[in-house]
C-alpha cells in the first residue's frame, strides 16, 4: 500500500497488494486505513473510496494493482470534548505543560477512541492549547503509544510548538526511556540502526524491511539482567512508530507484555508493554533555559522490577 502524504485534502491513496487482494472493500480498507469496518462501511456508501471513475460498494473485492483514492471527512471540533480527567502534572507554566501519561490512556481521539484521552483531559484543564496540529490534536508535539507510560510534553501556544517540534526534530529535545524486555541482552550497550515500514502481512504492526522503510535509530543501555530478562535504556535519535516495540523484537529480546510484538501470556500482571517513558530534557521556547524531567514508574511497572529483583520470574 502506498500512501499520499497530502493530508492538507484528506486523501489516501491506496495501491493494493497481493496481501490485500480478494479482501472485501470494507474489510481490506478497514485495516489499511486503521478504522472500524463500520466507520469504512459508512465511507463507501458515502462514496468516498473510487477506483478511477467508478465508485466502490463494500463488497467489491480488491484487486492486486487497484489504485483507490479515499476522501476522508474532514475532523469535527465537536467530537472533541473537555473533559474532567485527573491529570499526573509534573511541570506546568504559560507555555508549556509536562504530564506522566498513565499506560492505558491514548494520547489523541481517533477512530474508536474520541473520548478519555490525554488532549479531552489537557482541554479541561488548560486555558488554551497550541493550534498547529488542529482541533484533534490541540498541544500534541509528539505521541506515545496508548499502553506506553511516562512523560510527555504539550504546547499551550503556537510558538511554544513550533520551538518543541524543532527541537525534536533536530534532536536537541532528548527523551529515554526504561523497558523490561525478554531474554538476557549479550551486550551492554550498542545501537540499532534499520528502516521501518509497515509490516506487510499485518498493517496495524510496524517492522524493520530492506528497503522503502524509514531510517530508525535506537540507543540502548543494560541496566540490570535477571537471566532471563533485562532491564535496558533506550534513547531514541529518530521517532519512528513503535520504534523501540520494534527494535527490541528485531534483536530478539521483545518487550515484557507486548501484545503486538511479543503475544505470549502476560508477564507480571503488566497490561501493556512494560515500556515507561522515563526522562525529557529541552530547551523551554520563551526562556531558553535547558530543563529536565523525570517521570516517576507507574505501579504495575514497580512491580515488574521489584518480582525481577526477588527472583519471581513467570
Amino acid at each position: 500500500m502506498e500512501h499520499n502524504d497530502n493530508r492538507c485534502i484528506e486523501q489516501e491513496r491506496i495501491i493494493i497488494s497481493e496481501n490485500e487482494a480478494g479482501q472485501r472493500a470494507d474489510v481490506g480498507l478497514a485495516i489499511l486505513l486503521e478504522v472500524t469496518r463500520s466507520n469504512m462501511q459508512k465511507l463507501l456508501e458515502e462514496g468516498r473510496a473510487v477506483k478511477g471513475s467508478k465508485v466502490l460498494k463494500s463488497n467489491y473485492k480488491l484487486k492486486a494493482g487497484d489504485e483507490i483514492i479515499v476522501t476522508l471527512p474532514e475532523p469535527q471540533p465537536l467530537d472533541v470534548q473537555p473533559e474532567n480527567i485527573p491529570l499526573d502534572i509534573i511541570y506546568e507554566d504559560e507555555d508549556v505543560v509536562v504530564v506522566n501519561k498513565p499506560r492505558g490512556m491514548v494520547v489523541h481521539p481517533a477512530a474508536g477512541n474520541y473520548s478519555g484521552t490525554l488532549v479531552n483531559a489537557l482541554l479541561y484543564h488548560c486555558k488554551n492549547l497550541s493550534g498547529i496540529n488542529g482541533v484533534i490534536r490541540p498541544g500534541i508535539v509528539h505521541r506515545l503509544d496508548k499502553d506506553t507510560s511516562g512523560i510527555m510534553i504539550c504546547a499551550k501556544n503556537d510558538a511554544a510548538h513550533v520551538s518543541l517540534s524543532q527541537q525534536i526534530q533536530a534532536k536537541t529535545a532528548q527523551r529515554t526511556y526504561l523497558a523490561v524486555v525478554r531474554g538476557n541482552i549479550k551486550t551492554d550497550s550498542g545501537t540499532i540502526e534499520t528502516l521501518i515500514a509497515r509490516d506487510k502481512n499485518d498493517r496495524k504492526k510496524m517492522a524493520v524491511v530492506s528497503e522503502d522503510g524509514r531510517e530508525a535509530v535506537t540507543d540502548y543501555e543494560v541496566l540490570e539482567r535477571y537471566g532471563k530478562f533485562t532491564v535496558v535504556r533506550c534513547r531514541l535519535r529518530t521517532g519512528r512508530t513503535h520504534q523501540i516495540r520494534v527494535h527490541m523484537e528485531h534483536l530478539g529480546y521483545p518487550l515484557v507484555g507486548d501484545p503486538k510484538y511479543s503475544p505470549m501470556k502476560t508477564c507480571f500482571g503488566i497490561q501493556g508493554q512494560a515500556l515507561h517513558s522515563h526522562t525529557l530534557e529541552f530547551t523551554h521556547p520563551r526562556t531558553g533555559e535547558r530543563m529536565c524531567f523525570e517521570a516517576p514508574f507507574p505501579e504495575d511497572f514497580n512491580k515488574v522490577i521489584t518480582r525481577l529483583r526477588l527472583g519471581q520470574f513467570s
